[in-house]
């Protein structure tokens, strides 16, 4: 119970706190029975938990046996064929216990039909769509007529219609707070399960009796600004998605740019427009700078490089069907309700397929934004986990994995000997027995020393993981240059390494860690000097293919893990989902 008291938020928590404190009988309280406590009563933040009190009393529907005897079938068997995912046995007991707790009783109908609630409920799960979330789940499309059908519905069939309501609505509710499935199931070190309600309690004590569906239902989602304008991007690209793509942009074979003859320039054009990029007005003659200043925002927009000419990967990524864009706008919503509901230190955040590093600040703001390179595409892709940074490295050893030790270091002895470690800065540990076996095997070990060339490069901020990954500078700066930049074994190089130090530092050691003193102890001062946070700071290493800016700017990225591909083959089964 308390662990399903501390998720919730706001007025909800405030309600619960009442409840438990016996303030609200809310489990014997019908719809509209008034408050039993004066100080409740008088509460107006209260009172929006309530049944709104303008609405007239209505009895709730008969309780028959007939009815309850439907709904237990449906309970033990898991299963209700009318909808169209009808296997819930992962919500099987969720389902027994809350109608167990009503006494089998229906949940939803009134002696005049759905009650207000149930209404509530059908239309948020008929607009599920612009959640990011597949409207055959919920059976979006079938309440209106099963509303109809209740006129004449015998009292078997008024319990399909109760049990099948209830099912979409747990199904709704889960699926909006911590996602359809589990983060891992593929691989991935974030633990959703953390969030989970008490399904038949918050059922029971929030939502059926709710005053405000819509507002008990917002509560449900993440409170993250990045997820409210994600949300929006997406039901701006489902409108667009209903216009039509329109005629594709035709193929070229070498850059166009300003000046040059293009014929798909009408194509080319209605297409900008559309997605946004181009503002309305007179058609351009020709391949002039309003088209390439729109071509290199599209480009911009869409992780390439954007130097306002028409190439080949500019043109595929134009005619990328809408549909697409919607459903990574959708799996993005999908991984921000994997998060955890708040941070006891505002995060760092690595967005692995969009290249790039923020650093938060109070009031969920990016304070610090850079480029980062992450683990090549294949084999050693950079892990989507979370941790927390607790110490900072400067001018660190390089301990060489015995990946790399195999497949570079062991070469390069082969080839030059003792040269070849002199030119790499490379001390060998250990002993016994033959060097290259030793190497192999790992009983001897490999270290580069300090300085401008180490493989790390002056300073590395850890984390300690068992995926052996943490954030470093690099001494290949020019790949920061680069629009895709997996080029890593998997740990994560950033661009501005002094200026995010000083980020992390900022609050200590009376603020003598600016970038600037950062800068010199990475230039000049000690070798594998630690410096330890006064509070560590939550680092989230994920992956997601859409990104919408503060100022509303939607990006899009390669998939370049097939990750966005993995969940949809999981997601295109239907519920039950992996959890």
């Amino acid at each position: 119970m308390l662990d399903y008291f501390f998720c919730l938020r706001g007025p909800v928590k405030l309600w619960i706190a009442l409840v438990l404190l016996g303030g609200l009988g809310c489990s014997s309280q019908t719809a509209n029975q008034a408050p039993k406590t004066e100080p409740v009563a008088q509460s107006s933040e209260i009172h929006k938990v309530q049944v709104a009190p303008q609405e007239q009393p209505v009895a709730p529907a008969q309780v028959s046996a007939e009815f309850g005897t439907r709904v237990r079938a449906i309970a033990a068997a898991a299963k209700l064929e009318p909808m169209e995912r009808s296997n819930f046995s992962d919500y099987k007991e969720h389902f027994r216990a809350v109608y167990e707790e009503a006494g089998y009783a229906p949940l939803w109908l009134r002696s005049d039909g759905p009650s207000p609630q149930a209404k509530g409920v059908m239309q948020a799960l008929e607009a599920s769509e612009r959640k990011g979330l597949s409207p055959a789940d919920y059976d979006a499309s079938k309440w209106p007529e099963r509303v109809e059908a209740l006129k004449t519905a015998s009292d078997a069939q008024k319990a399909d219609f109760d049990a099948a309501l209830t099912v979409a609505t747990m199904r709704y509710i889960s699926d909006l707070h911590i996602g359809r499935v589990n983060p891992q199931q593929f691989k991935f070190g974030i633990d959703a399960t953390v969030k989970k309600y008490d399904l038949p309690q918050f059922l029971t004590q929030q939502v059926i009796h709710a005053a405000n569906i819509q507002e008990v239902l917002a509560e449900v989602e993440p409170a993250y600004n990045g997820y409210r304008r994600t949300e929006e991007a997406l039901g701006h690209y489902l409108d667009l998605a209903k216009q039509g793509d329109g005629p594709a942009v035709p193929p070229v074979t070498k850059g166009v740019g300003v000046g040059d003859t293009y014929v798909g320039l009408p194509q080319l054009v209605a297409r900008l427009r559309l997605l946004g990029d181009m503002p309305a007005g007179g058609d351009p003659q020709g391949y002039d700078d309003s088209v390439a200043a729109g071509v290199k925002r599209f480009q911009s927009r869409h992780g390439l490089g954007d130097d306002g000419k028409l190439g080949p990967a500019t043109v595929a990524a134009l005619n990328v069907p809408l549909a697409q864009r919607v459903q990574q706008l959708g799996f993005a919503l999908e991984r921000w309700r994997w998060m955890p509901p708040d941070f006891p230190q505002p995060p760092v955040v690595v967005n692995i397929p969009e290249f790039r590093l923020r650093a938060f600040e109070a009031g969920q703001k990016v304070a610090l934004s850079m480029k980062v390179v992450v683990g090549k595409a294949a084999p050693t892709q950079t892990p989507v986990f979370t941790d927390n940074i607790r110490f900072i490295v400067l001018r660190p050893y390089w301990n060489v994995p015995l990946s790399i030790v195999r497949s570079s270091v062991i070469p390069g002895i082969n080839r030059s000997g003792n040269a070849y470690l002199a030119r790499e800065r490379m001390e060998i540990s250990g002993g016994g027995g033959n060097l290259a076996a030793g190497l192999r095997s790992g009983k001897y070990t490999v270290r580069q020393k300090p300085g401008p060339k180490n493989s790390l490069g002056l300073i590395k901020f850890m984390f300690p993981n068992h995926f052996n990954v943490y954030l470093h500078s690099t001494p290949a700066t020019e790949l920061f240059e680069r629009s895709r930049r997996d080029f890593s074994h998997g740990c994560i190089r950033v661009e501005r390494p002094a200026d995010l130090a000083a980020f992390l530092l900022r609050n200590q050691d009376g603020g003598k860690w600016t970038a600037e003193a950062v800068q010199q102890a990475m230039d000049s001062g000690p070798d594998n000097r630690t410096v330890n946070l006064a509070m560590q700071v939550p680092v989230l290493i994920l992956y997601a293919t859409a990104v919408v800016e503060e100022d509303g700017t939607v990006y899009f990225f390669d998939d370049i893990y097939k990750h966005d591909r993995s969940l949809k083959a999981v997601l295109d089964k239907g519920p039950p989902y992996p959890w």
